[in-house]
């Protein structure tokens, strides 16, 4: 099923599954599968070719998989290589260069810049503007909110790239950037605009530039709020444990994500 399919150009060697719509004006290049129930807007490229499909005639374009009930919106350009999970959702002009795992209930803001060999885990959202550089980690249930940057370079320009890795529930507030190699650990808060410079212990909280440790995150007290971190056990919205409550679906033993 498609939408209006005006000027849609499906490789043959792709694999459309059921109920998959397909907007105007995209392209969709060879080995890309798209598993069922995937709505892919106007205007997109799924399975952009690598730079070697210019130079090489033997070229094989790498599998690229866009899971099922995704939603890939307006002008969004997938790179080949991309594994992406079940049920991910991406806003509009998303770059998604090559072999990235994407996991599932993941959300991609709108011109999300998501550079190549990059692992993002499950229930991850990563806001507007965002730039991912490659070789980084990012772990499940992280947010990374708007003009973040993560960076791989410790000395530019260098081929001694190092990924940083944001290890699980950690959020990293607007405007921060994240240094080559750093190590964000789980259940951690990073201040808006803070420069992060060297690792940070799990459950903390940091700020400025260069980032510093403030406090144990738990130990974090918001007047009228109490204590709000960890975050999960104020915030369901969009999460595995909506509507039941984060230590409930911990106990109930289906929390392999």
């Amino acid at each position: 099923m498609m939408f209006n399919n005006h000027n849609i150009r499906v490789s043959p060697t792709a694999s459309i599954g059921k109920n998959v719509r397909i907007g105007d004006d995209t392209v969709i290049f060879d080995n890309v599968v798209i598993e069922d129930n995937v709505t892919i807007a106007h205007n997109c490229i799924i399975g952009e070719p690598l730079n070697e499909y210019y130079s090489n005639p033997d070229y094989i374009n790498p599998v690229t998989v866009i899971g099922t009930h995704s939603l890939i919106r307006s002008h969004a350009v997938i790179y080949a290589g991309n594994i992406l999970g079940e049920n991910v959702s991406t806003g509009h002009r998303v770059n998604l260069r090559e072999n990235n795992t994407i996991g599932h209930d993941t959300v991609l803001g709108t011109c999300a810049d998501i550079q190549c060999d990059i692992t993002i885990g499950n229930y991850c959202r990563i806001y507007n503007s965002v730039t991912i550089a490659p070789l980084t980690k990012i772990g499940n249930f992280v947010s990374i909110y708007a003009f973040v940057v993560l960076t791989n370079d410790p000395y530019p320009p260098s081929n001694d790239l190092i990924g940083c890795s944001i290890l699980d529930y950690t959020q990293i507030a607007a405007h921060s950037t994240i240094l080559p190699g750093v190590i964000v650990g789980k259940n951690c808060l990073i201040g808006a605009g803070s420069v992060v410079h060297n690792h940070i212990p799990d459950y903390s909280l940091a700020s400025g530039n260069p980032a510093k440790l403030i406090m144990d995150i738990r130990r974090f007290v918001v007047l009228g709020k109490g204590r709000p971190y960890p975050w999960m056990h104020r915030f369901e919205r969009g999460m595995p444990w909506e509507n039941i409550g984060y230590e409930k679906w911990m106990n109930s033993g289906n929390n392999a994500d």
